[in-house]
């Protein structure tokens, strides 16, 4: 979809133009089934019952999924140096291939080590599920359980910690605790045994997993701001953490903020980064839709259990509440019940959800949210419109945009350089919500349809899993050198 590398459009473009992604232990790691069909994570045998710990052989299999998605990485760019014959020469591919190793190297160390700390600094509050991947300890998701199941289930020793019915979603949900001293694997266990027809999952934990370097150098000042087109009235939703307020690239946007996670709001850096690539505006920086209204949902709080699948779907249903027609997520994990059918209600409400579709290389599994169905997964680019080769791939893929060597705002009132499909996603992002003023479903599909029209395609002619419809707001990335960005920041 999209035009061709090289073809021009003659009626121009239209509008403008950090889970967090978390650790995702999917099959490459785990051999995850989890949240399908069958109302929960896959138990498989010998591995029920109770595990404090991530056990050896679980850190081994970390150790060698980030060996594998570098090997995937580098084979990658070796072939595609090979393909394109002249364009890029010896020197420039073995320049690609450093810069590779070192970044995907970071992304997935970064990954394994969160996963670490949670569950052996955390274990009060936090433990691993039947393939290693951080939960809520004791806690299982029921989806809309009948009053008789949960009769059972309380006869049984389980206690209903909280019950939320989600009008704005039609989704309701029931958080259940086990009964004392067994794991959160045994307990959903008991209530599948218990009900076999009900709805059963964990209560995942999505893990950001950027990182911030020590600054290069003090910054110089930020040249006077430069005309850009303004998007207000524009609106759009952003699960994640919180923002900073006091950010001057954000000071034209219009912030709604509100925590869902224990601790109440704390602003991050990620957070902060990707609500200026949708409504930031300062200098020679702009976001996809400077000036915009951003309702922004703190999913992640100040405690160990932020980020739970639990804390997102409740964001969810408020942004469904507000009528955000456009909502980013800027995160990734694994397949979860509840998570599902909150992002099938908002699709089937006419929103678009759009999310990144993760740094865990080639060869990796589709990840979610950003794998489900009707979602606009977007993955990302670097400035000579190569394919960020730890950038996740599939049918999937809608659109690509910039992901890499560019700038977006930092928590300290400056300009931060980031890297990942976290930061790709709000790009895409902003400029749906140019087309989407309010959910709609006739709507939301002509966005899409809008935006790939702008598209450049850069991959196999039409959608391919690489690139999707092609690269949009290419036009959006800030060159770190121009606002004299002074941290790293890697995403997702």
């Amino acid at each position: 979809g999209g035009l061709r590398a090289g073809e021009q459009r003659g009626d121009g473009g239209g509008g403008g133009s950090l889970s967090h992604e978390s650790p995702n232990f999917g099959r490459n790691a785990f051999e995850t089934r989890g949240g399908g069909d069958d109302g929960g994570s896959d138990l498989s045998p010998g591995r029920s019952g109770r595990r404090d710990l991530p056990g050896v052989e679980d850190v081994k299999r970390l150790e060698d999924h980030g060996r594998d998605a570098v090997r995937d990485a580098v084979r990658d760019v070796e072939r595609r140096g090979r393909g394109r014959g002249g364009d890029d020469d010896e020197s420039d591919v073995k320049s690609t291939l450093t810069d590779t190793l070192s970044q995907v190297s970071v992304l997935t160390q970064a990954r394994q080590q969160q996963a670490r700390e949670l569950l052996t600094n955390h274990r009060d509050v936090v433990e691993p599920d039947n393939y290693g991947r951080p939960v809520v300890r004791g806690e299982i998701l029921a989806l809309a359980p009948s009053p008789a199941a949960v009769a059972r289930a309380e006869k049984a020793g389980f206690r209903v910690r909280a019950a939320d019915s989600l009008p704005a979603l039609g989704v309701q949900s029931v958080v259940l605790m086990g009964p004392r001293g067994i794991s959160a694997v045994e307990a959903l266990r008991r209530l599948k045994a218990l009900d076999p027809q009900g709805q059963y999952d964990f209560n995942h934990l999505y893990q950001p997993s950027g990182a911030v370097t020590a600054p290069a150098k003090a910054p110089a000042p930020v040249p006077v701001a430069t005309a850009a087109p303004s998007a207000r009235g524009v609106r759009v939703g952003l699960v994640d953490g919180a923002v900073a307020k006091g950010q001057p690239a954000l000071s034209g946007a219009n912030l709604v903020q509100k925590a869902f996670a224990p601790g109440g709001p704390r602003p991050t850096a990620h957070a902060t980064a990707v609500a200026s690539l949708i409504a930031g505006r300062r200098g020679p920086f702009r976001g996809a839709a400077p000036g915009a209204t951003l309702y922004v949902a703190d999913v992640y709080g100040t405690t160990p259990t932020g980020g739970s699948a639990e804390a997102i779907v409740r964001a969810l249903s408020w942004l469904a509440q507000a009528r955000a027609p456009v909502i980013n997520i800027s995160l990734v994990g694994p397949p979860n019940i509840l998570l599902e059918a909150a992002v099938k209600a908002l699709v089937a409400r006419g929103h678009l959800v759009v999310a990144a579709v993760g740094n865990d290389g080639p060869a990796a599994p589709p990840l979610y949210p950003a794998a489900y169905p009707g979602v606009v997964a977007v993955t990302g680019v670097d400035p000579r419109r190569r394919l960020l080769p730890e950038a996740g791939r599939g049918p999937h893929v809608e659109f690509a945009a910039p992901g890499s060597e560019m700038a977006a705002a930092g928590l300290d009132g400056g300009f931060v350089s980031v890297r990942g499909t976290s930061f790709a996603a709000p790009i895409a992002a902003g400029l749906l919500a140019r087309y989407l003023p309010q959910p709609d479903v006739a709507g939301a599909e002509r966005a899409k349809t809008l935006l790939g029209r702008q598209a450049l395609d850069l991959g196999g002619r039409g959608h391919d899993p690489l690139y999707g419809r092609g690269l949009v707001g290419a036009e959006l990335r800030t060159p770190p050198a121009e606002v004299q960005a002074k941290y790293a920041l890697r995403g997702p």
